[in-house]
């Protein structure tokens, strides 16, 4: 192939965040692209569903969760009971809104299993209908039946931006190009000229519906920059087409009803302020309100005081406007304030300036609180708009928090920009892949990590996974190979994946790092929500290595999903591994489920169901050894017996001469690379795998020595006193034995509180370590948890004292059992 010799330079994410060692802003942030994701149904609305044994009779079914087209439902009578769950497509299933059965002289007939629960199917209707919501007609019935509203905005569309030098004024734009709700948008009468093209997102405040001008009294005028191309003839007999071929807009009402409501101000003229330009928000400037238009807008113009300026700076805001701050407000916050052009001096004052000017300044009230609780950190990388060049969207970097406000370090922008100031909550600013997933040009670093693309050859191509926005309208009429990842209407759209906090998190993960997790990720591409979910996890890991090696994929395995390459870091050290992930949404709640199986957590810690008030699992009152008897790898084990620690050390101690068989191709111990360099090591390179064997070895050679010692606890106990020899077991020699009485407690230790635990360790001779128990507030069922490895990570202990503290939590675990187990 003549082409095959060429090689095209591609950014990869993951790759770049390694080598700067940054994370990603979390999902969370952006709830504008929340909600462009959203498909019109909610959680908790009811229809009426074809039942599957029977298709001519119907019942009330309630919707779980959605994605995309796709909605997980359940007939109503199933209660709490998720095994009747069923996923269906909107485009191909019998779905209807409420009362259509009644309308079309259908059949509401409970399916047969819940018949018995439903002895009288009229009050039982009449009970769960009172006051229930339905899912909307429009969109499950006529053209706009299982499209996403987002992509109903289609080149060609018509809306009406207002006017950003007079509020009072709107124009009709057409939409040229939609990016995942990111609007090109050309004014209407220039069809030709792309010169003065806008990008908006779509629930930008000041964009409307055809017709809204109209209906609020607001006039339709072509800006003041764009009037001078056209004769006023021109412009009426445009306006006269425009009106005579308006007709009711194929975009739906409630598409912009997530729109920020435009609250009432309380400025007046001549006010002072603080303001940065949105056309060039680089630095905060004095600023005077310089008309009032309306109890909703008014304008802003940045102050010059030269006396032969020519253009002014001025804007349209609102009362919840970003960029704009009451007097002093940089002064208070440490930042710079730039004195307006034409200022004698440089050390500027605002008590004097205000009295020069013989002006007042705005007072607190007028301006909207200011919250620091949005997610974003220093250091965090994400995808942002050049407000110099809004073609842009570049790499960026937060460099500075200010309450709402960002610094943004952009990169890669064919000019250099210094750092822009953005609102959190602003809608030019997106999680890292955005770009990717919505198929636009995202501008990679100067010195980008890139991964070469490899030569045509005669394996198979990966397969690529792309966003329904990108690909439907070009490939809704073609035939797809049904092995193809493409993403069509949603199929490959991720619902939300919520972390339960409630929930057991079992012995690999750590409670405390589980609470600090996002509420939510997604929704989004299936293989990125999963692969940022299951990164989480690993980051949240007493262990994360150990935790990515339980999740890796077995070298036999067969596959059943998509192949993701996941990192771990632990004690200085980086893995990798290859994990499986499913790459469609109907898998993603038993992927969830099996997952969380597999780490010995509940199964409803994360998945796409939320946990309101109690776990449908109450995982709340198992210990542990009875939660992974039920959910655990060891599904086998006697509960009486008192768990013995982690439990890749119990597999240690059935077969302790039995060394690990170590899993060369899928999990690497990496060098740390510099930024500059790339990582050729080939996925089954032995290099620097000897650290993880290393800790098997030491676990192994230890758990032996407990299971010895637990063999002998039917004779007697004893109590062994080690040295702090951290990197190996203690000898034979260095242990002193003593006989101990049998503990017999007089409470369970279920029921014992941070105080009764604190009092147990007083009586030991690991009193000294009361006091960690104190500040990490450890109760009864805590210390029941604790094992050799997390006593270890999270106290920060050696060895042998953390051998001796398990020792005696060991004889607590021995003693529940056999006094309260039962």
């Amino acid at each position: 192939d003549a082409g095959s010799s060429t090689e095209e330079m591609e950014f990869n994410w993951d790759e770049y965040l390694e080598d700067t060692g940054a994370t990603a802003a979390p999902h969370g942030s952006f709830k504008h692209v929340d909600t462009s994701l959203q498909n019109g149904f909610a959680p908790g609305m009811k229809l009426e569903v074809a039942v599957k044994s029977d298709q001519n009779t119907y019942w009330v079914a309630t919707i779980i969760t959605t994605c995309g087209q796709l909605l997980l439902l359940r007939y109503d009578g199933y209660g709490e009971d998720r095994k009747a769950d069923f996923w269906c497509d909107i485009m191909t299933a019998d779905l209807h809104p409420i009362g259509w059965c009644e309308q079309n002289k259908k059949i509401l007939k409970v399916p047969e299993g819940i018949k018995d629960k439903i002895p009288d199917q009229g009050e039982f209707l009449q009970q769960v209908l009172k006051g229930a919501c339905s899912a909307p007609a429009n969109l499950l019935e006529g053209l706009h039946r299982g499209k996403n509203p987002l992509d109903l905005i289609a080149p060609g569309s018509q809306l009406e931006l207002q006017n950003t030098r007079d509020s009072l004024e709107a124009w009709i734009v057409n939409v040229v190009e939609n990016v995942g709700g990111r609007l090109k948008l050309r004014y209407e009468g220039l069809e030709d000229s792309d010169k003065f093209d806008q990008w908006l997102f779509y629930l930008d405040p000041f964009l409307h519906q055809v017709g809204w001008a109209a209906q609020h009294g607001y006039s339709l005028q072509p800006p003041s920059a764009i009037r001078s191309l056209k004769s006023e003839a021109d412009w009426q007999e445009i306006l006269k087409k425009v009106k005579e071929e308006e007709e009711e807009s194929s975009i739906p009402t409630d598409l912009f009803k997530d729109k920020p409501v435009i609250g009432v101000h309380s400025f007046s003229e001549g006010m002072k302020l603080e303001a940065v330009d949105p056309t060039a928000p680089f630095v905060i400037s004095p600023a005077t309100v310089l008309k009032v238009y309306n109890e909703k807008y008014f304008m802003i113009e940045i102050d010059d005081l030269r006396p032969d300026r020519t253009t002014s700076q001025s804007y349209i805001c609102h009362v919840n406007s970003a960029g704009i701050f009451p007097v002093q407000w940089s002064l208070k916050n440490g930042l710079h304030l730039s004195p307006p052009p034409g200022y004698p001096g440089q050390d500027f004052d605002w008590a004097d300036y205000l009295k020069q000017c013989g002006a007042e300044a705005a007072p607190q009230s007028c301006f909207p609180s200011l919250t620091s609780d949005h997610g974003f950190k220093e250091n965090m990388k994400l995808e942002a708009v050049n407000p110099v060049d809004p073609e842009e969207v570049c790499i960026a970097t937060v460099t500075k928090l200010k309450d709402s406000y960002l610094w943004l370090q952009l990169e890669g922008s064919k000019k250099p920009v210094p750092d822009c100031i953005v609102s959190v909550e602003s809608m030019n600013i997106f999680p890292v892949g955005w770009c990717e997933t919505n198929g636009y040009q995202l501008r990679p670093p100067r010195k980008a990590i890139v991964n070469k693309q490899k030569k045509i050859a005669v394996v198979q191509p990966e397969k690529q996974i792309l966003s329904s926005r990108t690909v439907h309208d070009g490939l809704k009429n073609q035939e797809l190979n049904s092995s193809d990842s493409v993403v069509i209407n949603g199929k490959y759209c991720c619902p939300k994946i919520y972390f339960n906090h409630r929930c057991f998190s079992g012995p690999y993960l750590n409670k405390g790092r589980i609470a600090e997790l996002p509420q939510s990720v997604g929704p989004g591409n299936c293989v990125l929500v999963l692969k940022e979910v299951l990164t989480l996890l690993i980051n949240a890991a007493y262990k994360p290595s150990r935790v990515l090696r339980e999740l890796q994929l077995d070298e036999e395995a067969v596959w059943h999903g998509h192949g993701e390459t996941l990192k771990a870091k632990y004690k200085g050290k980086s893995y990798r591994a290859t994990v499986e992930v499913v790459r469609t949404a109907d898998r993603v709640a038993d992927f969830c489920r099996k997952t969380c199986i597999k780490l010995e957590c509940c199964p409803n810690l994360f998945g796409p169901q939320m946990v309101l008030d109690k776990c449908s699992e109450n995982c709340s009152v198992l210990t542990k050894t009875k939660y992974t008897h039920y959910y655990g790898k060891r599904k086998n084990k006697r509960i009486g017996r008192p768990p013995g620690g982690h439990s890749n050390l119990e597999v240690a101690m059935k077969k302790p001469n039995k060394r690990r068989k170590r899993r060369k191709n899928f999990f690497v111990h990496k060098k740390k690379r510099s930024s500059t360099s790339v990582d050729n090591t080939p996925a089954g390179s032995p290099q620097g795998s000897g650290a993880e064997e290393e800790d098997d070895q030491d676990e192994s050679e230890l758990s032996h020595s407990l299971a010895q010692d637990r063999d002998k606890r039917k004779r007697k106990l004893r109590t062994f006193s080690f040295s702090d020899d951290e990197n190996k077991p203690p000898s034979p020699k260095d242990i002193k034995i003593e006989v101990a009485e049998k503990l017999q407690l007089d409470s369970n230790p279920l029921d014992w509180s941070v105080a009764d635990v604190v009092r147990f360790l007083k009586s030991t001779d690991c009193a000294p370590l009361a006091r960690i128990f104190l500040d990490q507030e450890i109760d009864g069922q805590a210390l029941l948890l604790l094992t050799l490895p997390t006593v270890q990570e999270c106290m920060d202990l050696k060895l042998g004292p953390a051998i001796k503290l398990c020792h005696h939590i060991e004889r607590v675990k021995l003693a529940f059992y056999q006094q309260f187990a039962n």
